[in-house]
């Protein structure tokens, strides 16, 4: 039996070596990213981002665990892996031109009494002041922007083989931001997240001056196209 062989003991002991290794350096590793992370934030500035980027999402668990146990909130960890995506895709966001650029808003922005209908590419707004979801669309229909409200990711993926955007601003609660910025990360989009200040199903709010400013982002004042 191979239970038996001489074999069987060192194999055992290596695998719980190598185990307690993994485990070890993973450990090190969380710790290495969380500090990094601790001191950007104290500093103003992303030390390492692609290094600290990859770690988030390569020990999220780990990360997640020792958060937890020194008792910070898992939603502070969210909002920087999103504040640091954005800081990331910053430059190549600007450099993509804005008619190739689209926004994905959710229908959670609307009115309770919205009487905006659903179609195969999201809801179409019908102005009618319900809430600031028509009044402020226009504005970046205006800069040149493709502009969807969508129920869910489904659309956005359907709108995104449609239209073939090459970048995207998202906006949505936090975990929603996050799993689109990891979406735009696997299928080649560059993502950027915008957070709403109110989570739930119904009329959660925006700070659009927050949209606005990534909106912006490379486009010359006046002109409706990105800087090259």
């Amino acid at each position: 039996m191979f239970f038996s062989s001489p074999l069987w003991t060192p194999l055992m002991t290596l695998i719980g070596e190598v185990t307690i290794l993994l485990f070890i350096g993973m450990f090190v590793g969380a710790v290495v990213v969380m500090t990094i992370a601790t001191v950007s934030v104290r500093n103003g500035q992303f030390y390492f981002p692609r290094f600290m980027k990859s770690g988030m999402v390569l020990l999220e668990g780990m990360i997640k665990g020792i958060c937890k146990f020194f008792g910070f909130d898992d939603k502070d960890l969210v909002t920087f892996f999103i504040r640091l995506h954005n800081t990331m895709n910053m430059k190549t966001f600007g450099e993509t031109p804005v008619d190739k650029r689209a926004i994905f808003l959710p229908q959670c922005m609307r009115a309770s009494d919205c009487p905006a209908s659903l179609t195969p590419e999201g809801l179409v707004c019908r102005r009618c002041k319900r809430c600031a979801i028509g009044s402020e669309i226009d504005a970046y229909e205006a800069m040149g922007y493709q502009v969807f409200i969508v129920p869910g990711s489904t659309f956005i993926k359907r709108m995104v083989k449609r239209y073939h955007p090459e970048a995207l601003i998202g906006v949505g609660c936090l975990m929603e931001i996050k799993e689109g910025l990891e979406l735009c990360d696997k299928i080649g989009l560059i993502g950027m997240g915008v957070v709403t200040l109110k989570d739930g199903c119904v009329e959660t709010i925006l700070d659009w001056n927050d949209l606005m400013e990534i909106a912006e982002i490379g486009l010359v004042p006046g002109s409706t196209q990105g800087q090259n």
